[in-house]
């Protein structure tokens, strides 16, 4: 049946390639608010379902793309393991392709890794209508260019995924989370400090009362640490990073627009109208706020990141806002070059990154 899909979804970008029309990639829709979204012929994916094979002794899993994040999670659970890079569902219907495609990863991010670090090799369909294979199981395999994690974060503009294989790890024996009241400047430098420590660091967040360090290992590892680093221990510490990955924390609850700041882990404080939460040990910082988005972008430029409008405010001239932040002119210039690879005739998610991409 998956067999069956894969080709009518071959056969549909195939007439889309030779018409000249646009397609927009549909899978679960759980982060349709993310990007630009252009009007263009619906191809729907969800259908395109199920773990494919998974080998807990050499931890490799291989799904396609449609399958379900709970679904995938729970396998990998029922056999002691997860997704290291904890990506976020942002809904029920959350799928594969789409945690793959959007390239988001969850608060052990830089301890563990990003999406992309785990991305063995993919399956996708190019803008021509043709089938690809890219990688394979194990990391040994990839050689020469890594077009499989190219698919980590480029939102479906260069192929349409059909099957991802994946690396994952074994569940921490013991986890528990550490809470300290201090303030933004302190709870940075404290961060930056354990992080740069042999320590079971596995999240790092400030909600502008709280620093939370969470420690994920052995137990013997993790009381050690506890010891060492001190603080009050938080009663649900999976509740908690939970509420955190996918944005069901108090601060989230609001309807002013939010940013995604990237920067260096150290960066100090930025002076930006609004309210912060610093995730990531201080490298990825959420700010409510309605300061001019030249402003946010010009700050987070000067600190060497970049801001993205992550979810928009309920206003008219929040909705015309660019998502992305625009990258210097050598990165857009192999942006357009992939995508011209990959998808000449532009029809993959059209503008869905860049207006003109």
């Amino acid at each position: 049946m998956n067999q069956d899909l894969s080709q009518q979804l071959q056969q549909q970008v195939v007439a889309a390639n030779e018409s000249k029309t646009p397609l927009q990639i549909q899978g679960g829709g759980s982060k349709n608010f993310l990007g630009r979204i252009n009007q263009a012929t619906p191809l729907a994916v969800s259908g395109h379902r199920g773990v494919v094979s998974y080998d807990p002794v050499e931890l490799v899993i291989t799904a396609r793309a449609g399958t379900p994040l709970r679904e995938l999670e729970q396998t990998l659970a029922d056999a002691g393991q997860m997704l290291p890079f904890e990506p976020p569902h942002f809904g029920t219907d959350a799928t594969l392709g789409g945690a793959i495609a959007c390239g988001h990863s969850g608060p052990a991010r830089p301890f563990s890794g990003s999406a992309r670090d785990y991305v063995l090799g993919v399956k996708l369909i190019n803008g021509r209508g043709e089938i690809l294979n890219f990688g394979g199981q194990v990391m040994k395999n990839v050689a020469g260019y890594d077009c499989s994690r190219l698919m980590a974060g480029a939102m479906g503009t260069l192929g349409v995924l059909l099957e991802i294989s994946l690396k994952v790890l074994p569940k921490a024996a013991a986890e528990t989370t550490l809470i300290q009241p201090i303030s933004l400047a302190q709870a940075l430098d404290t961060m930056n400090q354990w992080s740069g420590k042999s320590l079971p660091l596995s999240a790092a967040s400030y909600d502008g009362d709280n620093l939370y360090l969470r420690l994920s290992g052995a137990k013997t590892a993790v009381e050690s640490a506890q010891q060492l680093i001190g603080g009050e221990q938080h009663d649900d510490s999976p509740a908690l990073w939970q509420s955190v990955k996918e944005q069901q924390h108090p601060f989230f609850k609001s309807e002013l627009p939010l940013w995604r700041l990237s920067l260096p882990a150290a960066t100090a404080p930025l002076d930006i109208p609004g309210t912060w939460f610093i995730d990531w040990c201080g490298a990825q910082r959420w700010l409510l706020s309605e300061a001019e988005p030249e402003l946010v972008r010009k700050k987070a430029r000067a600190a060497g990141g970049h801001a993205t409008l992550f979810r928009r405010g309920t206003s008219d001239i929040d909705a015309a806002i660019e998502t992305f932040q625009w990258p210097e002119s050598g990165v857009m210039q192999l942006h357009r070059r992939l995508k011209q690879a990959f998808d000449p005739a532009g029809i993959l998610n059209p503008g869905r990154l860049y207006a003109d991409l």
